[in-house]
């Protein structure tokens, strides 16, 4: 019996043997992949928040930009700064489904032409789009 029982042994280890390193192979190129995309997905996301710390310095600083939706050159002074525009200090003067609305606080601001910006402490304005080492010089923010 024991001569049986040893056989079975054999057998049942040389089935499981290379089924068990598929399993262990598939793993680890599966982690592998992963590991992947998860570099590429934080080096182009880490390149797409570039000015995170510029645009922070500029609401530390009192800056403001006024602009509107609909507004093509607010949308290139936002695509200046990429992902990093959120961090801006931005006032959005347009009005949803009104092309050219304008939001109560922009008219009160008397803001007129987009995209305005503001730049304490006199409150002296803009209206123009700035490339963003000409905001770092009027600011004092360090571009990265």
């Amino acid at each position: 019996m024991s001569e049986q029982r040893q056989e079975r042994k054999r057998e049942e280890a040389a089935s499981s043997g290379p089924s068990e390193g598929k399993w262990a192979r598939k793993a680890l190129y599966a982690l592998l992949i992963v590991a992947a995309f998860g570099g590429a997905y934080y080096l182009g996301n880490r390149n797409q928040h570039k000015y995170d710390g510029f645009a922070r310095c500029l609401k530390d600083r009192g800056l403001v930009m006024y602009g509107a939706y609909w507004c093509p050159h607010c949308q290139d002074q936002k695509k200046m700064f990429a992902a990093s525009f959120e961090y801006v200090p931005y006032i959005e003067c347009g009005v949803q489904g009104d092309t050219r609305g304008v939001q109560q606080v922009c008219k009160d601001a008397g803001i007129k032409h987009f995209p305005t910006w503001q730049f304490p402490p006199t409150g002296e304005r803009a209206e123009r789009v700035f490339e963003l080492d000409a905001l770092s010089d009027r600011s004092g923010c360090p571009l990265p």
